[in-house]
């Protein structure tokens, strides 16, 4: 039987690890699962949050197994389809990846026999989808673009911007369907509805007809992340109230070097371990049963010095 790999895109902070959650609980409980992490940077938060989010992780024949991938993308994919012999994967590539490097992978002849691609998802953040386009449009094209489908997120927290997304995303993929109700209502079967397989021809064919004559072209552009962002990962043995926390990363924000996109870290509390989020304008801090000491930061121009006193320092 081949696999059926389910890639889950979106650009930094969309949700993409939440949604990872969502379908291993309602739709992949009984199947042999494996979840990759295809992170940008030194190490993966959320392979540390979906091991211990809910989700029973063990070895590969009694449940699921969680991994994050690095180096050779597509030796590693085969070496764990032929090792495992899954039924499904689940890739979770960089929030600054692109979906057509990961789909390349999937398309080898090398893999073609293993697996197949079943579905490409893609999740928008309706408040900033609009920011990435015109700033990083190379990579959140080519993340809506390659879609079968966009699923959008935070609509219940910003409705008044659904509408503007919506437009925005069928300008990049008039054939993808678009989800915007707020994810508690949407099933999985929604998702993951094998009525989308159809669709795939037509989408190539637009995309390939369409794609370099619209307002936010990028023809030309073939960047990898690394020649794109930064990545300062910054290992961290010391306790923080949630008050300290916070304060730093709004001095992070206000002061720091660069543009900053995207923090996330688990550290230690004074009553057990947090998980930090970060998005400009947007900081969460929740208990974590994860255990860590770490936090990411991705962006552009960034001061690793700058960041690690920040975060080190008294």
């Amino acid at each position: 039987m081949v696999t059926e790999i389910f890639i889950i895109s979106g650009f930094l902070g969309a949700g993409k690890t939440t949604l990872i959650q969502k379908l291993l609980k309602e739709a992949f409980q009984n199947e042999k699962v494996v979840l990759i992490e295809n992170d940008f940077g030194d190490i993966s938060v959320d392979a540390a949050l979906l091991k211990s989010g809910g989700i029973e992780v063990k070895e590969i024949n009694s449940g699921c197994i969680c991994c994050s991938l690095s180096g050779d993308f597509m030796k590693a994919l085969k070496e764990l389809l032929e090792r495992f012999h899954p039924d499904k994967v689940v890739i979770e590539p960089s929030g600054v990846g692109k979906l057509s490097d990961i789909m390349k992978v999937c398309s080898d002849p090398r893999i073609l026999p293993l697996a197949k691609v079943k579905a490409k998802i893609t999740i928008a953040d309706v408040k900033r989808c609009k920011t990435y386009l015109d700033n990083f449009g190379e990579f959140f094209e080519d993340q809506i673009q390659n879609a079968d489908i966009v699923l959008l997120s935070r609509s219940e927290e910003f409705p008044d911007s659904v509408n503007d997304a919506c437009k925005l995303i069928k300008e990049l993929n008039a054939h993808a369907p678009i989800l915007s109700k707020p994810w508690h209502q949407i099933v999985a079967d929604e998702i993951l509805c094998p009525k989308y397989e159809y669709l795939a021809d037509a989408r190539q064919k637009h995309n390939h007809e369409e794609h370099c004559h619209g307002e936010h072209c990028h023809c030309g552009q073939d960047h990898a992340a690394e020649e794109v962002f930064d990545t300062v990962t910054i290992r961290i043995n010391r306790v923080f109230s949630i008050d300290d926390l916070k304060e730093r990363v709004l001095n992070m924000e206000r002061n720091a070097r660069g543009t900053i996109l995207r923090a996330k870290g688990i550290v230690r509390g004074p009553s057990g371990y947090m998980n930090l989020q970060y998005l400009p304008g947007d900081i969460k801090v929740t208990k974590c049963e994860t255990r860590g000491g770490m936090i990411c930061i991705i962006g552009r121009n960034l001061s690793r010095q700058e960041l690690c006193t920040l975060f080190s320092g008294e």
